[in-house]
């Protein structure tokens, strides 16, 4: 069975598990872990942000940066297949009263003046004035997009001008830095809170780190016990991440090799299903078609290749370091077999 249902399928390497064996730990609720500690300092330079705070999740990480930055009762702006909308379990609103207002795009990266059309902040007393804009890079659901640099700092600029937050969700970042090569830290400064992920392409087991200032960072801590996101001798954990920083950032490239191949085998087939130029990392997005992504899903896993249903006719693949580019061309001649019927 070849999976490529995520990147965060990944387990921890041999050499990942000796370096989580290894770690020196404390508590970290009373900020005593010196592996996590570490880390914090090390991320919040990386992308060029004065703390960081390790969250167990990207979804915290997003929920604790959006609290920061919008009040109960405004609004966030962002892309209508933005992971903070459609996949975080209506946790904003829900937990923190927080509305949200969309704007669609293309493959999930927006006009920025579409943008401008939409914010409104300080809008009176009868409609919801908008707090911030959110972005995503990579855009998962947009097909592993990477949001152009000069796009990003477009609509930096207009935030900046209108005087409005803007959260970066860049769970993925890590494969739009290695797909660009444009630095971290040039990505991290155009945002006031920045997250990023360890789960997912760099094949730590858990973790996430949010990035921001150094009050901000402090007030996240306290919200994110409040949450139930304390934990003790996390840097277990926390090393885990290190060991990929170090290990696995440098092969990410190999994953976006292994998505371009995938694609190349459905495009060879079934045209329709793929635009190979758009593969841009390790996501691939596939019109289903006439039929239904569920019964792609279905169909492929049967004959091997577990894939996933991100939308009524969309399935998406990923790759990722278990995913080898040769078994990425086998499992794209499966699936090409699948959609062609």
């Amino acid at each position: 069975m070849i999976d490529l249902r995520s990147d965060t399928l990944t387990r921890p390497t041999a050499g990942m598990l000796a370096a989580m064996g290894s770690a020196e730990v404390g508590d970290d609720v009373y900020a005593e872990d010196p592996t996590v500690n570490g880390l914090e300092a090390r991320v919040a330079e990386l992308l060029g942000h004065e703390a960081g705070l390790f969250c167990p999740t990207g979804s915290m990480a997003n929920l604790l940066a959006v609290w920061l930055l919008v009040q109960p009762g405004q609004e966030l702006v962002c892309d209508v297949r933005a992971h903070v909308a459609r996949a975080e379990m209506g946790a904003h609103a829900a937990l923190h009263g927080i509305t949200m207002r969309t704007w669609d795009s293309a493959y999930g990266v927006a006009d920025a003046a579409a943008i401008a059309g939409m914010i409104a902040p300080d809008s009176g007393p009868y409609l919801v004035s908008t707090a911030a804009v959110a972005l995503e890079n990579t855009h998962n659901f947009g097909g592993g997009t990477v949001q152009p640099y000069e796009h990003l700092a477009e609509v930096s600029q207009l935030c900046r001008d209108a005087g409005l937050s803007l959260h970066l969700d860049g769970a993925r970042l890590w494969n739009a830095h290695a797909a660009t090569r444009v630095p971290l830290a040039d990505y991290g400064r155009l945002f006031d809170t920045v997250n990023v992920c360890f789960s997912k392409g760099l094949g730590a087991p858990i973790g996430s780190m949010l990035v921001s200032t150094a009050a901000n960072i402090a007030k996240a801590r306290v919200q994110r016990k409040r949450l139930g996101g304390g934990w003790r001798q996390a840097g277990v954990l926390a090393a885990a991440a290190g060991y990929a920083l170090d290990h696995h950032l440098p092969r990410l490239a190999n994953d976006h090799v292994a998505a371009a191949a995938f694609a190349a085998e459905v495009a060879a087939v079934v045209p329709g299903a793929v635009e190979v130029a758009r593969v841009q990392t390790n996501i691939v997005v596939l019109d289903a078609g006439a039929a239904t992504a569920a019964s792609v899903v279905t169909a492929a896993a049967a004959a091997g290749v577990k894939l996933s249903a991100v939308g009524a006719r969309a399935v998406r693949a990923v790759t990722h370091q278990e995913v080898s580019v040769d078994e990425a061309i086998a499992a794209g001649r499966i699936v090409a077999e699948v959609l062609a019927g």
